[in-house]
């Protein structure tokens, strides 16, 4: 059966299971150098990806939000199968995409040191420069289940247990595969200008009775000068962190006997948050709104009418006073219908 694509005015034709990339190729050749995946009837896909619909086909270029994600994704591939080579006991979870970059999460016998980051890029710069190819291949969800139970590799274990799908897919690039739907860039050299940035520890699925995890964080940009543009934004941010100037300008303090987080301010910072505070209420005034206060507590009826304490209820501070229950307000909505 051939199925139809409409791209751009044309109409291209495939037979089923056709990938993006050699549907292009052979029609369209000039595509695959300036983009990096297409929306197929709005679902990204990579060139890899074997199609089995006919409908509306929309290319990406790597300047996009999407192509960003494609090569940021692919990019953490890239250090994973570095990481892998130069510690040969890590264990791999996961390695997202995300804002600005990529993190893949580790386990490993030790944490990160920086001269490791350092050791890790090079490689990977090394394993960008060889031109691998990205390969797709896809198994059914039970052989994947045993290849990596015998691998003892509980963490891509447990993603699959958790899969509904019947069919699952890998990526390979050089030696290193990795369970994965993508999508990705075609070849390991569109990978060349990118930073690992730091190391942070990382709860498997975000659960504290899970093992820590190593979590590199990096970032990459289709450009030399978008990368250099984008670490000089990070160099800045980092000069007028708050943690620095509150210290350097005697703003605020925290103090430990209070409590990690609880600012202290002092008479610099309140100088500060007053003209602040002024402002903003005067804006408001100036914008044609009134202004009220409400109370910091309120007994726990009001909250379980207002419906907060069966959703936020973990979240929610409680005391006990007069031999009544309040609750410390999580908001402030419920003490203005009141006062409505």
């Amino acid at each position: 059966m051939n199925l139809t694509l409409e791209l751009d005015g044309r109409t291209l034709t495939a037979p089923d299971g056709a990938t993006l990339g050699g549907l292009l190729k052979e029609q369209v050749p000039n595509a695959l150098d300036r983009n990096v995946a297409a929306r197929l009837n709005g679902r990204v896909v990579d060139f890899h990806t074997p199609i089995h619909e006919s409908g509306r086909l929309e290319l990406v270029p790597l300047e996009t939000p999407e192509g960003l994600s494609v090569l940021r994704h692919s990019t953490a591939h890239l250090m994973a199968s570095a990481v892998v080579e130069l510690f040969p006991e890590a264990k791999l979870a996961i390695g997202p995409a995300i804002e600005d970059g990529f993190y893949y999460d580790f386990e490993v016998g030790r944490p990160f040191q920086p001269e490791d980051l350092e050791k890790i890029e090079k490689r990977m710069h090394e394993i960008a420069n060889e031109d691998h190819p990205f390969v797709r291949a896809e198994l059914p969800r039970e052989e994947a289940l045993q290849k990596y139970r015998a691998a003892h590799d509980r963490f891509k274990v447990e993603i699959l247990e958790g899969l509904p799908d019947g069919t699952v897919s890998t990526y390979t690039h050089s030696s290193f595969t990795d369970l994965c739907r993508g999508p990705h860039v075609r070849r390991t050299r569109s990978l060349r200008f990118f930073k690992l940035l730091s190391v942070a520890g990382a709860y498997w699925r975000g659960d504290s009775n899970q093992p820590m995890l190593q979590r590199i964080y990096g970032t990459a940009f289709p450009t030399k000068q978008g990368l250099e543009e984008h670490l000089h934004r990070l160099e800045e941010a980092k000069r007028r962190d708050h943690r620095k100037v509150g210290q350097a300008l005697d703003l605020y303090s925290i103090q430990e006997e209070a409590g990690g987080g609880l600012i202290f301010w002092h008479p610099h910072g309140t100088a500060m948050r007053r003209v602040i505070e002024d402002f903003w209420k005067d804006e408001h005034v100036r914008r044609g709104y009134t202004l009220v206060t409400s109370p910091h507590i309120a007994q726990i009826d009001l909250w379980e009418r207002s419906g907060h304490t069966g959703f936020y209820r973990v979240n929610m501070y409680f005391l006990r006073a007069y031999e009544k229950d309040y609750v410390l307000k999580p908001m402030n909505c419920p003490f203005h219908i009141l006062i409505y």
